[in-house]
């Protein structure tokens, strides 16, 4: 089950739009041929909040930069695109160098593994020059005629973002139901299309979020909406040709804590509607035959356990952690579902956390996580066979995939690494056999024995060894010389995956090594690895990042000189608390949307996602939760000293992190800092949280990134 969190690491593009430009700035722009100085950095002015609360009095001098309503403030933010378009002008004959190179190495016109449902054959497709995807569908062959489905570069004509959100078919293939976000505020508007005559149908409801799921009466449909804190908190019951006005609400969850989620089970019998926390989750059922049935409960909440289900025959498979915190899996009959029936199916592992299961009609499929890696154990329910799907690279990292029948003996998966681009493989669950599908092709000669991949170890204050994940040329020598690049994360128990990306090859190719820090807080080690870095544990993730650093530069594979860092969202708190801790020990840093100013948002309760993550951060309200969360908060503790080179990054529409924090901070930022260095504020003013929708611009986005990055680091192109 996805949860709703700020966001994973991601990126958010600069867009300004100007009526009157001066002819400086036009210079700036390309405009004119005319050389033109940089601008001077924005000057935020100051303008004193104060809060006191537990006896403290808290003082925020840049308050007024959350009034989006305020000209004011767009303006200033503006500025700050002016000024980081002035800063990086320099570098626009790189960004363009590095835009073709990385273009050069995809294959623009392309093609997915198609996916059988039925009779039917579903992929999507890429043409060269066009940003986005086409779905598609062939009936009874590969052969048959080409179906176009939804052109999503078509929904995009004329607009800055065009993000889908729901994609789903009625079980006998004739409608689709899909939605689109075109601002990034993650509200979505919800469309029906005949496939069979090719129309819209009258059918439109506005402000929806992801989830959207049919009855098996092709005519329902049921939706989920958001609450004024962008919580998706109502589940709706729709019937196709009747007004949207009478749609009937099936589900409201009060508490501001939880969140709903719907899925349809693989054997098409049950709608599951998930209800969830960040430490509790509850689960109800509904025979999706029935559609104006009663949903019913299988275990009412207990908070702090969490239980998620699936079906199979008669039965539904339960994975727990109550009394079992790297999970267990459990059974209990559909006629008798509450947890006094539960029968343990697979015990808990301490060093083995359970990730999720898949259910097919024979086999049953565990994704579990040992030593920091996914693992894939399959089950033959009928004669009780168990096996591990065995994978050739020491590092690396897998997912399941276009798994939609459920009678069937293949599971169909990716496989990829640091140096192994993406693979999908269709694997027969009986004879063990696997099939390689595709592969994504990097083009310009792309070499994988010409890389090295390998996992080392840093050791935290407290003894722990953090795992790190490295990629490098062969026969790089360290010695101390070589650029590093090093990612992080570390919240919500989300696992940084050692994934490969052609991109990256434009800094291995020019002697970076790229890390990624597996820091507690995130679920490569289980359970317990989250949990050490949340709540009045929190710390140890920044802590555990800045050991990382120190290891590889004790080990020399390069310097502080030379260290480059990279989070968004959670992930720029953590490179954000990281500078402020030691700032000595960076050069530069990317914080992509980052959630620095923890401590003022967990204060306000009408922000998106606040209360639901008091159980990540913890309440303020608190007076414990307050004195630690103001202990480490990037915005609360800027001092007077020399940082690195900066790049902060912020989206207008941002629901998960609003676009004020990354502001905020670099206002602060602006008026204490003792250095020289470069400070940019980047801020999107069409998009929300996430990176660019289109193909072509995420890798103008990406360009932008690097130019900067070797700008700083004085890397001549």
């Amino acid at each position: 089950m996805s949860k709703i969190r700020r966001g994973t690491h991601s990126r958010v593009v600069y867009w300004i739009k100007i009526l009157c430009l001066p002819v400086a700035l036009m210079a700036l722009m390309g405009l004119s041929g005319c050389p033109a100085k940089p601008l001077s950095p924005p000057v935020a002015r100051i303008e004193p909040h104060v809060t006191v609360i537990h006896g403290d009095t808290l003082t925020d001098n840049y308050y007024w930069l959350r009034n989006r309503e305020d000209q004011t403030v767009i303006q200033y933010l503006k500025d700050e695109n002016a000024y980081t378009e002035s800063v990086m002008q320099p570098t626009k004959k790189m960004q363009k160098r590095l835009y073709r190179e990385m273009l050069r190495r995809i294959k623009e016109t392309d093609l997915s593994v198609p996916v059988k449902v039925d009779d039917y054959y579903y992929y999507s497709r890429t043409e060269e020059g066009r940003q986005y995807p086409i779905f598609c569908r062939k009936h009874g062959n590969l052969e048959a005629p080409e179906e176009i489905l939804l052109d999503q570069n078509k929904l995009a004509a004329g607009r800055q973002y065009c993000s889908l959100g729901a994609y789903s078919i009625s079980p006998d293939h004739k409608i689709l139901a899909y939605s689109v976000d075109f601002s990034g505020s993650e509200e979505h508007t919800l469309f029906f299309k005949n496939l069979v005559a090719n129309t819209l149908l009258a059918d439109t409801i506005a402000k929806t979020s992801y989830g959207v799921e049919w009855s098996n009466d092709n005519q329902t449909v049921f939706y989920t909406t958001l609450d004024s804190i962008k919580r998706p908190d109502k589940l709706w019951r729709h019937c196709l040709g009747t007004p949207v006005a009478e749609d009937k609400m099936v589900f409201h969850e009060p508490d501001e804590r939880y969140y709903l989620n719907l899925e349809k089970t693989r054997s098409r019998r049950y709608l599951l509607l998930t209800l969830g926390s960040q430490i509790t989750s509850e689960v109800h059922f509904l025979d999706a035959d029935n559609p104006t049935g009663q949903f019913s409960l299988i275990q009412p909440r207990q908070i702090g356990v969490e239980y998620y289900a699936d079906h199979h025959g008669k039965q539904f498979f339960i994975y727990t952690n109550e009394n079992a915190r790297n999970f267990k899996l459990m059974t209990t009959s559909v006629e008798t579902p509450a947890k006094k029936y539960w029968q343990e199916k697979l015990a808990h592992r301490p060093e083995v956390m359970i990730d999720g299961i898949d259910l097919f009609n024979r086999h049953l499929v565990v994704y579990e996580r040992a030593r920091g890696l996914r693992q894939i154990r399959v089950e033959n329910l009928e004669t009780g066979a168990v096996h591990q799907v065995e994978f050739p690279e020491p590092v690396y990292t897998c997912s399941p995939t276009g798994n939609e029948e459920y009678v069937t003996t293949t599971l169909r998966f990716n496989y990829t690494s640091l140096v192994t681009p993406r693979s999908v493989y269709d694997y027969d669950l009986e004879s063990r056999q696997r099939e390689l599908k595709k592969q994504d092709e990097v083009l310009g000669g792309y070499q994988p024995e010409n890389y090295v991949s390998e996992r080392v170890y840093a050791r935290a204050s407290d003894g722990q060894e953090i795992p790190i994940s490295l990629v490098f040329r062969k026969g790089l020598v360290r010695d101390g010389s070589h650029p590093l690049y090093l990612y992080g994360y570390g919240a919500y128990g989300s696992s940084s995956e050692p994934r490969f990306s052609s991109n990256r090859l434009s800094l291995l190719d020019r002697g970076f090594v790229y890390a990624i820090a597996h820091v507690r807080g995130g679920g490569e080690l289980g359970r317990q690895w989250y949990e050490d870095g949340k709540l009045l544990k929190k710390r140890n993730t920044f802590t555990d990042f800045i050991a990382c650093a120190e290891h590889l530069i004790a080990n020399q594979y390069t310097t502080a000189e030379k260290l480059v860092i990279n989070g968004g969202s959670a992930g720029g708190l953590l490179v954000g608390a990281a500078v402020t801790m030691r700032p000595e020990l960076f050069r530069v840093v990317i914080a992509e949307v980052p959630f620095v100013d923890v401590l003022n948002t967990m204060l306000d309760p009408t922000i998106p996602l606040t209360v639901i993550e008091y159980d990540e951060w913890g309440n303020p309200e608190q007076k414990n939760y307050y004195d630690y969360l103001k202990s480490y908060a990037p915005y609360e503790n800027v001092r007077a000293v020399a940082y690195p080179h900066l790049l902060i990054t912020a989206g207008l529409n941002d629901p998960r992190v609003a676009y004020w924090e990354p502001a905020k901070w670099a206002a602060r930022l602006r008026a204490l800092k003792t250095d020289q260095n470069t400070l940019l504020l980047k801020t999107d003013m069409g998009k929300g949280h996430f990176a660019a929708t289109g193909r072509y611009d995420y890798l103008k986005e990406t360009a932008f990134e690097y130019a900067f990055v070797f700008k700083m680091l004085n890397i001549a192109e």
